[in-house]
């Protein structure tokens, strides 16, 4: 089964049953939320939307993006990305990821429910698709 492992330098910190994600956070500067929605692939990632609540520091809101409840919606045009990389600090606060699968329905908790708090030692981590067990 297609699964979203959680980790760094291919050591699997964790493992979740997922084919769709909504990873979301507060940029640190500006304190406004952002959030984008994959759908998980045997080849990677692919960013079907995002949304942000407002533009700033390295957020401009692109030209076709529409404001719908509050946010700017639009779709991103990325190839499909292998591997996500988050930088991942105390100082920052977390990110909120939300996965759904067929078998285990859909689940949001921050990321450190899965791979414990951020710390200063371990800045990041990485995101990537893997098989797991059933």
């Amino acid at each position: 089964m297609l699964g979203l492992c959680l980790g760094l330098a291919g050591t699997i910190w964790a493992q979740v049953p997922a084919e769709q994600m909504t990873l979301s956070w507060t940029h640190t500067i500006e304190k406004i939320r952002w959030a984008e929605d994959y759908r998980l692939t045997n080849e990677g990632f692919i960013l079907e939307q995002a949304r942000v609540k407002g533009s700033g520091a390295g957020m401009e809101i692109p030209a076709d993006a529409m404001l719908k409840d509050g946010s700017w919606h639009y779709k991103p045009h990325l190839p499909i990305l292998p591997m996500l990389k988050l930088g991942r600090t105390p100082e920052a606060g977390d990110y909120q990821l939300c996965v759904s699968s067929t078998q285990a329905g859909q689940q949001c908790h921050s990321m450190s429910y899965w791979v414990g708090e951020p710390t200063t030692e371990q800045p990041s981590i990485e995101l990537w698709g893997c098989d797991i067990p059933s």
